[in-house]
């Protein structure tokens, strides 16, 4: 197994479904409260680490959205992207397409230009100085109104070069993916791609209707999909990715145990599944701690593990010729070539 923990840790990755909030890491958190006079209710970082134990999605989103509150200038999102990139760096991923939810920083009244600015600086100096290739997905808050995310759409418009695609995130239960279907379709007449959030906890209808209804490209979880044979049929014959997070669906209870992660079944019937850390801070591990952790439970293969990182890749929103690159080097790493 140490072999295969090897090639996981060697093999060129990408990660599709990151959360740059939620890779805010006590340390960095403490930092920021104490540089912006931020008053946490946690007096050290080991007690801000002792709350990250929670069992339930809206547990998680209570501290996560409590957690934003010390992110307040241009160059605190520099920072906590840069201390991302670095993980990234460490976990040998080329290439990243990171969500991050405006919503939860305007409603703060922090300027959307602050948000996005120090966001996008550091992904390209993450580019420049790490080689690290990326995308950045506009994230909805599923539990605010179509409203809401079509005045943060508004606000988005003189940065529409910067963004790739849109998605919905936050609180699945008791808000489908219908409550914004003008929303989605705004954002494709606009030129953005569109994800969603479905099947985390919702049913597989849910994930029916961000395909059908928001036209999404890509699912982000998907865990429900397994059961329902018709969908899992329609995935496998057009090709629509899911972006699938093994601890955190271990975190959140989504699965009791990594053996039951639906990573392989996945693969078996013909999914295109990919791997990836969600909000990692929060979730015990980085991408390549995901890799580990599925292949153990899961007994992977190389060739699988290997079709999986293929995988990541062939579901980006990269461009034919930058998958290919990509793609043989996956290729040159795990002696293939």
């Amino acid at each position: 197994m140490t072999e295969l923990h090897d090639l996981i840790r060697l093999l060129p990755k990408a990660e599709l479904h990151l959360h740059i909030e939620g890779s805010l890491e006590p340390e960095l958190m403490f930092l920021l409260s104490q540089r912006n006079g931020v008053q946490l209710k946690y007096d050290s970082v080991e007690s801000i680490r002792a709350a990250y134990q929670f069992d339930n999605l809206q547990d998680f989103l209570d501290l996560y959205y409590a957690a934003t509150s010390v992110l307040l200038k241009e160059q605190d999102f520099y920072d906590l992207t840069w201390a991302y990139l670095l993980k990234a760096k460490e976990n040998n991923i080329v290439h990243a397409e990171i969500m991050f939810d405006p919503q939860a920083h305007t409603s703060r009244g922090v300027p959307f230009s602050s948000v996005i600015g120090g966001i996008y600086r550091a992904l390209t100096d993450g580019y420049e100085k790490l080689g690290i290739t990326f995308k950045l997905i506009l994230s909805f808050l599923r539990h605010l109104s179509q409203e809401e995310g079509f005045m943060t759409l508004e606000e988005a418009i003189p940065y529409k070069g910067w963004i790739t695609a849109v998605g919905l995130d936050s609180s699945e239960r008791n808000f489908p993916p219908d409550l914004f279907t003008d929303l989605f379709e705004k954002a494709r007449e606009m030129g953005f791609l569109t994800v969603a959030h479905a099947g985390e906890e919702g049913p597989p209808e849910y994930i029916w209707a961000a395909l059908d209804l928001l036209k999404a490209s890509r699912i982000d979880h998907g865990n429900s999909s397994t059961e329902d044979p018709d969908l899992v049929d329609v995935l496998g014959i057009y090709e629509i990715p899911l972006t699938s997070c093994p601890l955190s669906n271990l975190k959140l209870k989504v699965i009791q145990k990594m053996e039951d992660s639906p990573v392989k079944e996945m693969m078996d019937r013909g999914i295109k599944v990919t791997v990836n850390s969600d909000d990692p801070a929060y979730f015990g591990g980085y991408l390549n701690d995901n890799y580990i952790a599925v292949a153990d439970a899961l007994h992977l293969s190389q060739d699988e593990i290997i079709q999986l990182v293929k995988n990541s890749f062939d579901a980006s929103f990269i461009t034919d010729g930058e998958k290919r690159a990509f793609l043989k080097k996956v290729e040159e790493a795990s002696g293939v070539v």
